[in-house]
């Protein structure tokens, strides 16, 4: 009998709005501190029934990190995220993730006030996302700004100024 393997999907489903502006030639990643405020991340949550997936990122982007803006309609990329640690009650939960791109035209205070919004230009992002994170996620989370700036067309090493 070979392994029994679950699909990605068989995990919750979360959905994420990676939220960019573009400043001269490059792109800045605006992330929020998580509920625990200990680590960055991008504004996510659970879709909603009423809501498409880019529609409900939206929403995310908007509580979490008072961004307003163009939400690209489809999905970019799919990631595996985590919640929680394993040496405390619940453990940890995976969640696969759909990422949406939200270009960003103006931001205000977010309707969660210990999010703390900041921007980061995609070196720094990548740093600030992995810390704290166990290698896997640290890496997921990373994936998905080397696939933005793909999207965008922004060269890697242009961003790295």
């Amino acid at each position: 009998m070979g392994s029994v393997r679950t699909s990605a999907l068989a995990l919750p489903l979360q959905v994420a709005a990676v939220c960019y502006r573009r400043v001269n030639s490059h792109a800045e990643f605006l992330l929020v501190h998580t509920n625990g405020g200990s680590k960055w991340t991008f504004p996510k949550g659970a879709p909603e029934p009423r809501l498409s997936h880019s529609q409900a990122a939206e929403r995310e982007a908007k509580e979490e990190a008072g961004a307003i803006g163009i939400i690209d309609p489809r999905h970019f990329h799919i990631y595996v995220h985590s919640k929680g640690v394993f040496w405390q009650e619940g453990g940890v939960q995976e969640y696969v993730v759909k990422a949406f791109l939200m270009d960003v035209r103006q931001t205000r205070s977010p309707e969660e006030d210990y999010r703390n919004p900041t921007w980061f230009g995609p070196e720094k992002a990548r740093v600030v996302l992995a810390k704290g994170r166990e290698v896997k996620y640290a890496h997921e989370l990373q994936t998905v700004i080397d696939r933005a700036l793909e999207h965008l067309g922004v060269a890697r090493m242009a961003a790295a100024r």
